[in-house]
């Protein structure tokens, strides 16, 4: 192993070889605390340390690094305090996640880390959100996210990188190549001969460099970081390593051939470098045994207090509360009188652009929704007002894009994030189900991220344009979802969604953008989060339902004038109003719930459990449900009127009461 240490001081090679030693002390130590069973689950980093300690010894103490399991270094090197780090591995309170996730699944941005997810992938767009919000703030810093040669074949990788290289974002996106995913070889993971050929077509530039080797990660990295605060761009930086343990202890190392390991052993990233350091006389066998003695006394020190404490005693009310970043909401009133009709697309369009006044870090991200004003047009004109830096074209890549919400949550600021289609979300889920949903329960991050949804069906547009799927993150702790049926409520519980810093899906119907109006305050107001409102009153039966629902209940009713309904509209799913609903319920005694979506696994499945629980003895009849056919929603206007619930609503309004 050739080592050049430049220019660089002895005071800088000491403080390397320090840095390396610390993660390398600290496995052995956990090696040994796994047999003696002190330690459920070890996932070592061993041979690999130069890449994770030469990176972020080269980076600024304040510029974010996204590393994954292997990349304890990271850790060590930006002096996170032991005994809270061990107490994170233990699953103690002390811990960052307060026992509520793994090893090295949390971020700390006192210490400007943003820890992985086990799903490998999503860091990479949380990582284009770090470095836009940098961009956007002319801070001039880099941001370094991990991944393994494996990990990158998720399209999360592809999609980060693309976005990167379009919106030149200064992130390094570093390739650990070692060799194997798990137990996978690299020919059969992918077919490149090295990682930095797939950088020319992002049209991007990649670097490899020798990932056992500190002094040229080190400088490597320093040199391209300097280069990419003046002129941000994305780099691809390949290093190329070795793992010398299992994926993780249990899994061991037997699928790997003998004189492969023997060649690695060679090449162990700390033993050479202290060699190299004895032999140019920058240290010596005193200075090492000194070194080491401190190292493990500040292991000793932080184990103990680390193993003091017993896993946390477990409180419901915190467990709940803690889901969701700490809001109160205050309802705005309109601060003018003036009042203008509106459509319901001209409210959305209206809350979102003066939420974008209210607001100079909500940042718009989705596809064609700049110049062009999105595919009907809600931001139309927003370019000319606010800019191209705030109303942002995206290449389409749900994931990376919604992952970059997260990223300019952490950075403080605000994200909303159109999905052309609610349909299209399916290749952000996993960004919003396990990134925006769990980020504050996991380590107190808040998700500050609106997710527009246009959706529903009558439009015969078909199966990929038309689901109705707020059920699918209905079954979702730490997200909200709203989904308005008038033009007053479009605006103000968007104007609520954006204004509170957890992450929301936010439904609108296409079929009501363009077909209802009404005329509501011009000034900007919001509507009160997880009330429902009773649009219609009666007393022979309640209609509990929400968005198109709305419409088709006080039509049918119109042709039944002798029967008088509750019509309570939801407007909030998630959390949906328990008290609305119990108090419609204890007044008409009769219940019939409509949805858009499926029948089986609605939400209307939920509502009906819970009154059946919560107020049986209230009911004159079983609560009824009506919503669309278990089917895909088909294309041709018949066929899929014949799918949506409005024509067997009479029917079961009649046999409910007939009961």
């Amino acid at each position: 192993m050739n080592f050049n240490r430049q220019a660089y001081p002895d005071t800088l090679l000491k403080q390397l070889f320090e840095a390396i030693l610390k993660p390398r002390m600290i496995e052995e130590k956990m090696l040994i605390l796994l047999r003696q069973n002190k330690i459920s689950k070890w996932f070592s980093g061993i041979g690999q340390e130069a890449i994770a300690v030469g990176i972020t010894q080269a980076a600024e103490e304040d510029e974010y690094i996204l590393p994954m399991h292997r990349n304890l270094g990271v850790f060590t090197s930006r002096n996170m305090p032991f005994d809270r780090l061990f107490a994170q591995w233990q699953g103690t309170m002390m811990g960052y996640t307060k026992g509520r996730d793994r090893s090295f699944h949390f971020g700390t941005n006192e210490h400007h880390i943003v820890g992985m997810i086990s799903h490998l992938g999503p860091q990479n767009g949380v990582a284009d959100g770090i470095a836009l919000a940098s961009r956007l703030k002319n801070e001039k810093k880099v941001t370094v996210v991990f991944n393994g040669d494996g990990g990158t074949s998720e399209g999360d990788f592809h999609e980060a990188i693309n976005v990167a290289a379009v919106w030149d974002l200064p992130v390094i996106f570093v390739v650990e190549n070692n060799g194997y995913g798990l137990s996978t070889p690299s020919l059969e993971q992918f077919r490149c001969k090295a990682f930095v050929d797939k950088a020319i077509g992002y049209g991007i530039e990649g670097v490899q460099v020798d990932g056992n080797n500190i002094l040229e990660v080190y400088h490597t990295v320093k040199t391209l970081a300097e280069s990419i605060r003046k002129n941000p761009r994305p780099v691809l930086l390949e290093c190329i390593t070795f793992r010398m343990r299992g994926h993780e202890e249990a899994s061991g190392t037997k699928y790997v051939p003998k004189e492969l390991m023997e060649t690695w052993a060679k090449k162990d990233p700390v033993e050479n470098y202290e060699q190299y350091l004895l032999n140019e006389g920058v240290i010596d066998s005193k200075y090492t045994e000194s070194v080491r003695k401190k190292i493990k006394k500040e292991i000793e020190t932080g184990l103990a207090t680390a193993f003091e404490e017993t896993h946390p005693e477990a409180s419901t009310e915190t467990e709940m509360a803690d889901m969701y970043a700490p809001f109160v909401q205050t309802v705005v009133e309109p601060k003018k009188e003036k009042k203008s009709e509106k459509r319901f697309i001209d409210a959305i369009s209206d809350g979102l652009r003066q939420s974008m006044e209210r607001y100079d870090n909500l940042v718009l991200m989705g596809q064609d929704i700049a110049e062009y004003g999105g595919v009907f047009k809600i931001t139309d004109g927003f370019v000319e007002k606010f800019g191209k830096p705030r109303v942002r074209n995206t290449p389409i890549c749900e994931s990376a894009i919604v992952g970059a919400g997260l990223g300019l949550s952490i950075k403080g600021m605000k994200a909303m994030v159109e999905m052309q289609f609610a349909d299209f979300v399916t290749e952000g889920f996993n960004q919003i189900v396990n990134n925006l949903a769990k980020a504050h329960w996991r380590w107190a991050q808040q998700a500050d991220v609106v997710v527009r949804m246009p959706t529903g069906a009558g439009t015969a547009a078909g199966p990929f344009h038309s689901q109705s799927n707020e059920a699918w993150f209905f079954h979702t702790p730490g997200l909200k979802i709203v989904y308005p049926s008038n033009p007053y409520d479009a605006k103000g519980l968007l104007c609520a969604s954006i204004e509170d810093p957890n992450p929301y899906l936010y439904f609108e119907h296409k079929l009501l953008y363009r077909s209802i109006k009404d005329v509501i305050p011009d000034d900007y107001y919001t509507v009160e989060v997880g009330k429902a409102n009773l649009v219609r009153e009666g007393s022979d039966l309640s209609i509990i339902t929400y968005g198109m629902g709305v419409h088709w209940a006080n039509e049918i009713l119109e042709t039944m004038p002798n029967v008088k309904a509750d019509v309570l509209d939801l407007r909030t799913l998630l959390p949906w109003d328990k008290e609305a609903v119990e108090q419609t319920v204890k007044k008409t005694n009769r219940v019939l719930i409509l949805h858009e979506d499926t029948l089986t696994g609605g939400i209307g499945g939920e509502i009906a459990a819970w009154i059946s629980e919560h107020c049986f003895a209230d009911l004159d009849a079983p609560v009824m449900r009506v919503a669309s056919l278990d089917t895909a929603i088909p294309f041709a206007p018949t066929l899929e009127q014949n799918f949506l619930p409005k024509g067997r609503l009479k029917n079961k309004i009649e046999e409910l009461l007939a009961f």
